[in-house]
């Protein structure tokens, strides 16, 4: 498959044509044939970069980067957060598929972010909710504690697969605007 081992800068510059691609599209360019089904489900899966993002229904990475089948490693959680289930994601995704890129894309509008900043939350909600606080501090806007969200997972990554600036594998942060489409790259 064209994608496959694309280096971390490569597989940047797909993401930002997608996303530009996306901005004024009506339906995903992605390939979703029977003939990339049955592609990857006979020959596996190739993706070009690893998407840590929040289940949110509106931040759907495939479409916001025109992506089809088998070329992103999407891993979703509620507010984007990082324990070690998602850290043996990434791990995975990096060591046995090739992904030299990985995202952690935040989004504006997040309710887990506004949960932790306007209440606080109980039950497993908690979890999620006590990860994004020691991330964001006391920080009250929503798009920087977004950003403060992002940053903290991105360091999880870094430091959890402990990573150097030299290694091939790349962690960005990045924030999707719901109301515009367009993905800023934080890094």
């Amino acid at each position: 498959m064209e994608h496959q081992n694309l280096s971390a800068t490569e597989a940047m510059d797909k993401l930002k044509k997608g996303n530009e691609a996306y901005l004024s599209a009506t339906s995903n360019t992605g390939d979703i044939s029977p003939a990339i089904r049955k592609k990857t489900c006979d020959e596996g899966q190739t993706p070009y970069a690893t998407v840590i993002t929040c289940s949110d229904s509106r931040v759907i990475p495939e479409s916001i980067f025109m992506a089809g089948i088998g070329e992103l490693f999407t891993i979703r959680v509620a507010g984007n957060v990082m324990d070690n289930h998602q850290l043996g994601s990434v791990e995975y995704a990096a060591d046995h598929l090739g992904c030299n890129l990985v995202v952690v894309l935040g989004h504006t509008h997040c309710g887990a972010v506004g949960a932790t900043i306007s209440s606080e939350p109980t039950g497993f909600v908690k979890y999620i909710t006590d990860e994004i606080r020691a991330a964001i501090g006391d920080e009250k806007d929503e798009y920087k504690a977004s950003c403060l969200n992002v940053a903290r997972s991105v360091e999880r990554i870094k430091e959890g697969l402990k990573l150097s600036v030299t290694d091939k594998l790349k962690v960005c942060g990045a924030i999707y605007n719901i109301d515009s489409g367009r993905v800023e790259f934080l890094d």
